[in-house]
Order: structure tokens, then C-alpha cells, then sequence
């Protein structure tokens, strides 16, 4: 039996008569909720961007800086953090398996928003210099494995395995010009090096001249991906840890209000039966 326009039921309840709120107070309520989505999306963006920077750091701020060893490592294990938080929060909440995505996306783009304000307008350093770290391709696995999978647990296991396993690769198609070797005063230098000559910083990290004589360089060419699968297998329990975050801060706590605060935000006080 269809239902008429504007009634919920059979006794003709709507939306608002059963929320207790008058017409005005509904349209009050949806603009703050507006504001709200518009206030948390900046604020979480910030945030998201501020504990890369200060966790990755180094790692993610030049072209030149982005070694073979500890770039693939360090990066994607900080870069996880978020990502599996929202994941939660938007699945816990919504039953929405983009959370990750989201929060990759949002990362990517105010990443370049920093880079074109800080670096380019400030200081004039070219966008070559300044390619960011993007996460996406393992986002996007993230949630098609919690889609599948159902399950946090191993969503973390396979999926988390996967966003740092995928991290270099996913990466490596945007810096692979930069890796090319060239001839600079009789010695050999990639693009990216070349850059950094051309392009001198005052904190400029000189341990990464010599950062692969570690115990890694054993496994001869395989040093990058050492280091992704070791990166992986350290995102499975980051995984889990800000996936649990995500769901205590999902909880909801009802509190009874009186009628001062239903005056206050709009509602109407039903008479006792």
C-alpha cells in the first residue's frame, strides 16, 4: 500500500512530528549540520596533513629525499593511521566502505595545496621538487577488502599487508624520471639529485648520501622491496590499533534533556502521559 505525501505511517506521523522539532527548528538543525560537515572536513584535513609532515617528514618533503630504503617504510606506516580510523568510522556509523579512500583522497589534496602555497608562491621552488606521497591505490584496497571481507580483523591482516606492500610501486610510476641516471662533473647522478644541486636547503640531510650502506643493501636490487614488505607486515597491527580508535570514537551517549534545553534548541515539550 503506498503511503501518502508526507506521512510515515498510518496515523500520519512525519519525520518532524516525531522528532519533536517545529519546521523551523528542523531547517536550523540541517544548516548546523552543514556547518559541521564543513568545519570537520578542514579540521581533519589539517590534522590528517600536520602528522604526516611531523611523522614522515624528511621522507615526503623532496624529490632527492625520497631514498630506496627508509622512504618506502616509514612512509606508509604513518600514512595508515588515518585512513584506517575513518575507515571505521565511516563503516561502524554509515555502512560505508570508502573511509579509507576518503581520507587518502583528502591527504593527496591538501598535500598539493601546501606544496603550491608553501613552496612554489614562497619560496619558488618548482613542483618537480615537491611531489608528494599519495596512498590511494592502497586506500582503495582497503576498502574493497573490508567490502569483502567484513571483518576488521582480516581487513587488517590483508589489507593492511597490501597498503604498505603497494605504497613503492603505487609511487614509483610518478618518480621513476627522477631515478634516471646523468653525468654531473664526472660523476654520476640521477634527476632528482640534479634537482637538489640546483636547488640547495638550508637543512639539507647529507645521511642520505650514505644511507644504503645498511644491512639492507645484502639483498642487492631487492632493497626497496625488503623494505615495502616489512612496511606491510608493520600496517597490519597499525591497522587494527587505529581501527579501534575509529570505533571508540564511533560510540554515541544519549543524554536525557530537560525542557530548558529543548526550549533552547527548538523542540516541543510533549505532555506527560
Amino acid at each position: 500500500m503506498a503511503i501518502p505525501k508526507g506521512k510515515a505511517g498510518p496515523k500520519g506521523e512525519t519525520v518532524i512530528s516525531v522528532s519533536g522539532l517545529t519546521p523551523k527548528a528542523a531547517r536550523y538543525s540541517r544548516i548546523f549540520d552543514f556547518l559541521v560537515v564543513a568545519a570537520v572536513v578542514p579540521l581533519f584535513a589539517g590534522a590528517f596533513h600536520l602528522h604526516v609532515m611531523l611523522t614522515v617528514g624528511d621522507w615526503d618533503m623532496y624529490v632527492d629525499w625520497k631514498d630506496r630504503q627508509y622512504w618506502p617504510l616509514v612512509a606508509p606506516i604513518s600514512m595508515i593511521m588515518f585512513p584506517a580510523a575513518l575507515q571505521a568510522i565511516f563503516w561502524v556509523n554509515f555502512r560505508l566502505p570508502i573511509g579509507a579512500t576518503v581520507g587518502a583522497t583528502v591527504l593527496l589534496i591538501t598535500t598539493w595545496l601546501g606544496r603550491y602555497a608553501n613552496w612554489w608562491i614562497w619560496t619558488g621552488f618548482p613542483f618537480t621538487e615537491g611531489v608528494p606521497s599519495q596512498v590511494i591505490a592502497g586506500a582503495l584496497l582497503m576498502d574493497m577488502a573490508l567490502i569483502v571481507l567484513r571483518n576488521s580483523l582480516f581487513t587488517s591482516i590483508v589489507a593492511g599487508f597490501a597498503f604498505g606492500f603497494v605504497f613503492w610501486p603505487s609511487n614509483y610510476s610518478a618518480l621513476a624520471p627522477f631515478y634516471l641516471p646523468v653525468e654531473h662533473q664526472g660523476m654520476v647522478a640521477s634527476l632528482a639529485d640534479m634537482i637538489g644541486y640546483t636547488f640547495p636547503r638550508s637543512n639539507m640531510p647529507e645521511y642520505l648520501r650514505i644511507i644504503e650502506r645498511g644491512t639492507l643493501r645484502t639483498f642487492g636490487s631487492s632493497v626497496s622491496w625488503v623494505s615495502a614488505a616489512f612496511a606491510g607486515f608493520i600496517c597490519i597491527f597499525m591497522h587494527q590499533l587505529w581501527w579501534q580508535l575509529g570505533r571508540f570514537a564511533s560510540q554515541t551517549t544519549f543524554l536525557k534533556n530537560g525542557d530548558v534545553v529543548k526550549s533552547f534548541m527548538g523542540m516541543k515539550s510533549r505532555p506527560a502521559s
